[in-house]
């Protein structure tokens, strides 16, 4: 049986150029803000929490110096 990929979250192995998917889904969950991440507009991610963030200003104050 093929089974959908639609609105099923995928889970991620993130790298420093890239990611391995582990389970596939058609997007991923912001760290952060909770919003939906399509895995095409996926472009923000902590490769030391293993965290994805929807936009670079949210990646940005996760990652700043406490």
């Amino acid at each position: 049986m093929l089974m959908s990929n639609t609105n099923r979250p995928a889970r991620l192995h993130y790298m420093a150029n890239g990611f391995r998917v582990i389970t596939p889904g058609d997007h991923v969950i912001c760290a952060r803000s909770k919003a939906v991440i399509p895995m095409g507009e996926l472009r923000y991610w902590s490769v030391a929490r293993q965290e994805p963030y929807a936009t670079a200003s949210l990646a940005t104050e996760v990652m700043a110096p406490a």
